[in-house]
């Protein structure tokens, strides 16, 4: 697994540990098993971007810090340059960039999230709260509850996020999209 992986790994369980929780009382608040925690824990798997929103929110800390390892210290406002956000590479098809990293206590998780071909069938996950969707380019098969939709460059959607969702680039390209998740 790559490196980021498992340093995200070692600050789940850094943080479990400072709250002095359990495995078990940790993936309880999570709403993971207790061996889902161990492996995330262990850095050798995928952690999904929904679980470290899970993780986030019932911790009172930042997704950001959790992915950078930095604290955010800005509370008017935060500047992401073009290219410049923090990166999180979950797996070889999803790529992450964290648009509002600096920003403390931030009311949303905006991201650029690039997905790249596969063949692998579509993972979903779900999480509190809500997310908007806008494709800035390629297209996406876009799974929801069970609806499969295709959205093109321009199209949005804006979901509740506890349904199963995940999505998938088509045409053998990738596909860029904004994500905004609403705590």
């Amino acid at each position: 697994m790559n490196e980021q992986i498992k340093q995200i790994a070692e600050r789940l369980k850094g943080l479990r540990d400072s709250l002095d929780l359990s495995i078990s009382e940790m993936a309880e608040q999570c709403k993971r098993t207790p061996g889902e925690m161990q492996l995330y824990e262990s850095g050798e798997i995928d952690i999904p971007m929904s679980f470290l929103l899970d993780v986030a929110q019932h911790c009172n800390i930042n997704t950001s810090t959790l992915i950078s390892g930095e604290e955010p210290h800005m509370d008017s406002y935060f500047l992401t340059r073009f290219g410049k956000g923090k990166f999180v590479e979950r797996n070889k098809a999803y790529k992450y960039q964290a648009l509002a990293s600096g920003y403390k206590q931030p009311n949303a998780d905006p991201f650029e999230v690039t997905v790249d071909p596969d063949e692998k069938e579509i993972y979903l996950n779900s999480h509190e709260g809500e997310e908007f969707n806008y494709v800035l380019d390629g297209c996406l098969l876009f799974r929801i509850n069970g609806k499969d939709l295709v959205l093109k460059a321009g199209d949005s959607i804006y979901f509740d996020s506890s349904y199963p969702h995940g999505m998938k680039a088509l045409d053998n390209k990738p596909v860029r999209f904004l994500a905004i998740i609403l705590k």
